[in-house]
Protein backbone atom coordinates (compact mmCIF):
# COMPACT_ATOMS: atom_id res chain seq x y z
CA UNK A 1 0.00 0.00 0.00
CA UNK A 2 1.41 3.61 -1.14
CA UNK A 3 1.04 6.68 0.93
CA UNK A 4 1.28 9.95 1.33
CA UNK A 5 0.80 11.99 4.86
CA UNK A 6 0.20 16.02 4.85
CA UNK A 7 0.39 17.80 8.07
CA UNK A 8 -1.35 20.29 9.66
CA UNK A 9 -2.49 21.90 13.05
CA UNK A 10 -5.02 23.67 15.32
CA UNK A 11 -6.20 25.06 18.33
CA UNK A 12 -8.51 24.79 20.67
CA UNK A 13 -10.64 25.13 23.98
CA UNK A 14 -12.89 22.67 25.47
CA UNK A 15 -14.00 21.05 28.66
CA UNK A 16 -14.98 17.54 29.86
CA UNK A 17 -17.63 16.14 31.53
CA UNK A 18 -16.58 12.88 33.87
CA UNK A 19 -14.76 12.63 37.05
CA UNK A 20 -12.14 10.14 34.64
CA UNK A 21 -10.97 13.19 33.32
CA UNK A 22 -9.80 15.16 36.69
CA UNK A 23 -8.75 18.53 35.90
CA UNK A 24 -9.16 18.36 32.19
CA UNK A 25 -12.90 19.08 33.55
CA UNK A 26 -12.14 22.60 33.77
CA UNK A 27 -12.04 24.66 30.27
CA UNK A 28 -8.21 24.44 28.71
CA UNK A 29 -6.66 24.45 25.39
CA UNK A 30 -5.14 21.99 22.91
CA UNK A 31 -2.98 22.68 20.11
CA UNK A 32 -3.21 18.71 18.27
CA UNK A 33 -1.05 18.57 15.13
CA UNK A 34 -2.95 16.83 12.77
CA UNK A 35 -1.41 14.31 10.10
CA UNK A 36 -3.57 12.84 7.66
CA UNK A 37 -2.18 9.85 5.36
CA UNK A 38 -3.66 8.97 2.20
CA UNK A 39 -3.42 5.48 1.28
CA UNK A 40 -3.93 3.56 -1.80
CA UNK A 41 -2.86 -0.01 -3.47
CA UNK A 42 -1.39 1.61 -6.71
CA UNK A 43 0.03 5.28 -7.75
CA UNK A 44 -2.36 7.47 -10.36
CA UNK A 45 -1.68 8.01 -13.70
CA UNK A 46 1.01 10.55 -12.71
CA UNK A 47 2.97 8.35 -10.26
CA UNK A 48 0.97 10.02 -7.33
CA UNK A 49 -0.96 9.01 -4.11
CA UNK A 50 -2.62 12.09 -4.28
CA UNK A 51 -1.71 15.80 -5.06
CA UNK A 52 0.16 16.72 -2.29
CA UNK A 53 -0.57 20.55 -2.29
CA UNK A 54 -4.55 19.69 -3.17
CA UNK A 55 -3.89 17.38 -0.02
CA UNK A 56 -2.58 20.14 2.14
CA UNK A 57 -4.85 22.61 1.12
CA UNK A 58 -8.51 19.97 1.92
CA UNK A 59 -6.87 19.63 5.32
CA UNK A 60 -6.40 23.46 6.05
CA UNK A 61 -9.85 24.05 5.05
CA UNK A 62 -11.46 21.37 6.97
CA UNK A 63 -9.69 22.56 9.99
CA UNK A 64 -10.54 26.27 9.52
CA UNK A 65 -13.57 25.08 10.73
CA UNK A 66 -12.38 23.91 14.23
CA UNK A 67 -9.40 26.47 14.38
CA UNK A 68 -9.13 29.02 17.31
CA UNK A 69 -12.80 27.52 18.66
CA UNK A 70 -13.94 26.59 21.82
CA UNK A 71 -15.74 22.87 20.97
CA UNK A 72 -17.99 23.30 23.99
CA UNK A 73 -20.57 25.82 21.84
CA UNK A 74 -19.80 24.07 18.90
CA UNK A 75 -23.65 22.73 18.40
CA UNK A 76 -22.06 19.57 16.57
CA UNK A 77 -20.37 18.46 19.81
CA UNK A 78 -23.14 19.29 22.25
CA UNK A 79 -23.14 17.15 24.84
CA UNK A 80 -19.93 15.08 23.51
CA UNK A 81 -16.56 14.82 25.34
CA UNK A 82 -14.20 16.31 22.57
CA UNK A 83 -11.38 14.08 23.56
CA UNK A 84 -8.53 13.51 20.86
CA UNK A 85 -9.58 10.24 19.72
CA UNK A 86 -13.27 11.68 19.36
CA UNK A 87 -11.90 14.67 17.27
CA UNK A 88 -9.80 12.09 15.37
CA UNK A 89 -12.64 10.89 13.80
CA UNK A 90 -14.19 14.01 12.83
CA UNK A 91 -11.27 14.61 10.99
CA UNK A 92 -11.64 11.93 9.28
CA UNK A 93 -15.08 12.24 8.56
CA UNK A 94 -14.75 15.48 6.93
CA UNK A 95 -11.60 14.47 4.91
CA UNK A 96 -13.54 11.32 3.68
CA UNK A 97 -16.69 13.95 2.55
CA UNK A 98 -14.10 15.58 0.86
CA UNK A 99 -12.92 13.41 -0.89
CA UNK A 100 -16.31 12.13 -1.61
CA UNK A 101 -17.23 15.50 -2.93
CA UNK A 102 -14.36 15.13 -5.59
CA UNK A 103 -12.28 17.86 -3.76
CA UNK A 104 -9.35 16.33 -3.68
CA UNK A 105 -9.20 15.78 -7.60
CA UNK A 106 -9.12 12.71 -9.90
CA UNK A 107 -6.68 10.71 -7.56
CA UNK A 108 -8.68 11.34 -4.67
CA UNK A 109 -10.98 9.12 -6.25
CA UNK A 110 -8.45 6.10 -6.50
CA UNK A 111 -7.72 6.18 -2.48
CA UNK A 112 -8.46 3.03 -0.13
CA UNK A 113 -8.01 3.91 3.29
CA UNK A 114 -7.44 7.28 5.52
CA UNK A 115 -5.92 7.49 8.81
CA UNK A 116 -5.92 10.42 10.69
CA UNK A 117 -3.47 10.83 14.05
CA UNK A 118 -4.27 13.96 16.02
CA UNK A 119 -0.82 14.19 18.33
CA UNK A 120 -1.84 15.78 21.61
CA UNK A 121 2.01 16.15 23.04
CA UNK A 122 5.27 14.82 22.05
CA UNK A 123 4.52 11.73 24.24
CA UNK A 124 0.89 11.08 23.39
CA UNK A 125 -1.91 11.03 20.23
CA UNK A 126 -4.63 9.44 19.04
CA UNK A 127 -5.97 8.41 16.02
CA UNK A 128 -9.07 6.82 13.46
CA UNK A 129 -8.54 5.19 10.49
CA UNK A 130 -10.59 3.26 8.01
CA UNK A 131 -11.54 2.11 4.22
CA UNK A 132 -12.80 4.48 2.12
Amino acid sequence: MYSLTVRDHIMIAHSFQGEIFGPAQRMHGATYLIDVCFQRAELDADGLVIDIGLASTVLHEVLADLNFRNLDEEPAFKGRNTTTEFMARVVFDRIAAATREGRLGDSGRGLDRLKVTLHESHVAWAGYEADL
